[in-house]
């Protein structure tokens, strides 16, 4: 999270979910637990417990922010309308004071009938009659001083279109209320493995996997929005995508864990900034998940040093730092090389200003005939260089060797390494390329491999910027849970050692538990062949002018 802040200057996060519907507090648990699930009461298909939580978990997200610039987002309840328990609402404003950024008060509710929540019936009009109770508890609840704070349709667009929302008069009645206008979407689901329906069967992430490495599938995500986010600036109320990522229930081994998701992920956010999202929020899960930003150690973190840094999270790094900290980034598709799928680019501008230039390339080809360059003109006012480009421009790449590659990322020459082997620092030298442009032509022509993206930093004070990495904090844990099998060897004695012999000892390695034998499994995941997408040749020209 320090890696993300230290770029952006704030890291949002939501806490809730499916989850919150019906969550409760209470003032402590069994053996000092912050969280309890109760299983057998689980709802919805994806099985979804009934949680319990203490105060400890809100004051353990206040204490996060004491250390990195988190902020953030709380769901409440909605499950019960004649009952409402606000608990979250009130100890979120205060134990996080300014810290919680906004409170999520129902979760998908156009899923609420589907799911057995609501009658089969239930519509747009009956979820605007129950906001109504939602706000008259809410406003009489003393203990909750802040009452503009309030996220919400949040629908899935599943089964209403954020317009039977808008339709029923619901931000004119409740904006009073809402901090943000909000929807969930994700482009498609991989349910089914888990959850057999015979109404979504499964899905073939080999067929999958050309649609993540398209710029159209980007197009095609926002256009139901594109009306909403317009009306989002009429009303004056911030528009997130509150919950997204590659697939719903945990996307697709081979895709939403390999170099795909990276261009995907950069891809989609920019289509989102363009299209007057505010936001996007992208979604984790557990140690089994294929999107995951970042995936918590499989053990103890004082027994290893084994977190797994997900292709998406590098996404997050490349956004963040393309977005800046001026909070007046705007962006530009700009369509280049006739709309090309393969080649998408954004324009950045910063108070009003071009400031960066972002540049993907969906394409594999380890030959590099398929690398491009992107000849870029800039002109117009603004400039404080005599020809509208600057002498030279700095640039950073994201790479992989393939769009099917799990490990080997780079961002700008560094890694956060593989699969069980990160713990959040960059490691390798820090690599910012340094491109000279041509000023007599007012050009720069920046070159970009098959796959990757390109950042360009054109301007004075992003150039400045980007050479500001490598300064994170980090921080020692405070608690030590290793207590077994934690002897230590001279580095110089296991330099020179043979060790024992591997036959002899094959059959006790691999254990997880003291004194057991291996009990892992060797798991294969299906594969996902790389695809390799022609246009030899190609220069992209771009004309940048304000």
């Amino acid at each position: 999270m320090s890696i993300i802040a230290e770029k952006a200057g704030a890291v949002h996060v939501r806490v809730g979910g499916n989850t919150q519907e019906t969550a409760f507090v209470v003032d402590s648990l069994a053996d000092g637990k912050i969280i309890e699930k109760n299983k057998e009461d689980a709802s919805n298909p994806t099985s979804t417990p009934v949680l319990a939580l203490t105060p400890e978990l809100l004051y353990m997200l206040a204490n996060v922010s004491s250390l990195v610039n988190v902020n953030w987002y709380l769901g409440i309840p909605f499950n019960d309308t004649a009952n409402w328990r606000f608990q979250i609402a009130e100890l979120g404003e205060q134990i996080l004071g300014d810290r919680l950024l906004g409170l999520q008060a129902a979760n998908e509710p156009d899923l609420y009938g589907a799911h057995g929540h609501r009658p089969s019936t239930y519509s747009p009009y009956d979820f605007f009659g129950e906001y109504a109770l939602f706000t008259q508890a809410y406003e009489a609840d003393a203990k909750v001083t802040v009452k503009n704070n309030i996220i919400a349709p949040s629908t899935s667009y599943a089964l209403w279109s954020p317009e039977q929302v808008w339709n029923t008069g619901f931000v004119e009645a409740y904006s009073p209320y809402l901090s943000h206008l909000a929807v969930e979407h994700y482009p498609s689901d991989n349910c089914a493995v888990v959850w057999p329906d015979p109404n979504n069967p499964p899905r073939d992430p080999l067929e999958m996997f050309p649609q993540y490495l398209t710029h159209q599938s980007g197009l095609n995500f926002v256009q139901p929005y594109l009306n909403s986010t317009m009306l989002a600036q009429q009303w004056g109320k911030p528009f997130l995508l509150f919950e997204t990522n590659t697939a719903s229930c945990g996307g697709f081994p081979g895709i939403s864990d390999t170099f795909t998701a990276s261009l995907w992920g950069i891809d989609h956010a920019l289509q989102l900034a363009h299209s007057n999202f505010s936001g996007a929020l992208f979604h984790f899960g557990g140690q089994t998940v294929s999107y995951n930003p970042f995936t918590a150690v499989p053990t103890n973190e004082s027994a290893v040093h084994g977190w797994t840094t997900g292709p998406l999270f590098y996404s997050a790094v490349f956004v963040a730092e393309l977005m800046g900290q001026s909070n007046t980034t705007q962006l530009k598709d700009m369509l280049p090389n006739n709309g090309n799928d393969q080649t998408p680019a954004y324009a950045v501008f910063e108070n009003g200003k071009f400031s960066k230039m972002a540049l993907l390339n969906y394409m594999t080809d380890p030959s590099g005939a398929n690398d491009y360059t992107a000849t870029i003109y800039v002109g117009g006012s603004g400039w404080n260089e005599p020809n509208g480009v600057p002498a030279s421009v700095k640039v950073k790449y994201l790479l992989a060797p393939s769009v099917s590659e799990k490990d080997n990322i780079t961002w700008a020459g560094q890694t956060l390494g593989g699969r069980f082997a990160s713990d959040g620092r960059w490691q390798g030298d820090l690599n910012i390329q340094t491109v000279p442009c041509d000023q007599t032509q007012n050009m720069c022509q920046i070159k970009v491999p098959a796959p990757g993206a390109a950042l360009v930093f054109f301007s004075d004070d992003a150039q400045t910027a980007a050479a500001g990495d490598n300064d994170i904090q980090t921080f020692s844990t405070t608690a030590v849970t290793k207590t077994k099998n934690t002897a230590t060897i001279d580095p110089s004695v296991l330099a020179t050692s043979n060790g024992d012999s591997g036959k002899k000892r094959l059959s006790q390695m691999g254990g997880t538990s003291q004194g057991g034998e291996s009990g892992a499994l060797s798991v294969v995941a299906p594969g996902v062949a790389a695809l390799v997408s022609m246009l030899a040749g190609v220069s992209l020209i771009f004309k940048i002018s304000r």
